[in-house]
């Protein structure tokens, strides 16, 4: 596994030897930054800043944001060996960024009250459960992603996230990609309108 683009081009980051935890593909990934990078905000820079990598495994979609240009990372794990990965690969890359070690959903609840905000938030949890819905459910009821935003949910192809993502007050579904098993969601929020 690699870092696509960016400032960190090139540099192998370490990969999970658990089975419980399940990296993003390099094409997959690849895949989701273009989108991304060609969503109509601005195609000369990365235009997401502060980013927020939930179920961060060895945290190579936060990694590979911010050397693309992002300016502020947080990762959230409840796995002690993902937690050290993420450390791990940060200093292969040079990088800083905060890393908590908590449920994701408590994690939400914590940072809406600290008011973080965020500009593009990566949603990966475990393929065939149901904490991809329960996790949008929380983040729309935070309020956690900024007006310009984007959220990134993955899941697998088998697990749909279209209906129960109907019942979302402040996000609504704006593409749906297929790369082989994986489904990616792109959430953006509602506008006022």
């Amino acid at each position: 596994m690699r870092v696509i683009a960016g400032a960190c081009k090139g540099r192998r980051l370490c990969v999970p030897r658990a089975a419980s935890i399940r990296p993003t593909t390099d094409k997959v990934r690849e895949a989701v930054f273009n989108v991304l990078t060609h969503s109509g905000l601005n195609e000369t820079a990365f235009p997401f800043k502060r980013c927020l990598d939930l179920f961060a495994g060895g945290g190579a979609m936060g990694i590979e944001a911010m050397s693309r240009g992002a300016q502020a990372l947080t990762f959230v794990d409840d796995s002690p060996t993902a937690i050290k990965l993420i450390r791990q690969n940060l200093e292969i890359c040079g990088l800083k960024a905060d890393v908590i070690k908590a449920d994701v959903l408590t994690a939400i609840r914590r940072l809406a009250a600290q008011k973080r905000f965020f500009d593009l938030i990566f949603v990966d949890p475990p393929y065939e459960s149901s904490l991809a819905l329960d996790t949008l459910r929380a983040i729309d009821e935070a309020a956690l992603v900024n007006e310009a935003g984007i959220v990134v949910a993955e899941t697998s192809k088998r697990v749909s996230l279209n209906e129960g993502a109907q019942c979302l007050k402040n996000l609504l579904l704006s593409d749906e990609r297929r790369y082989g098993d994986t489904a990616v969601y792109f959430y953006r929020p509602r506008s006022e309108s």
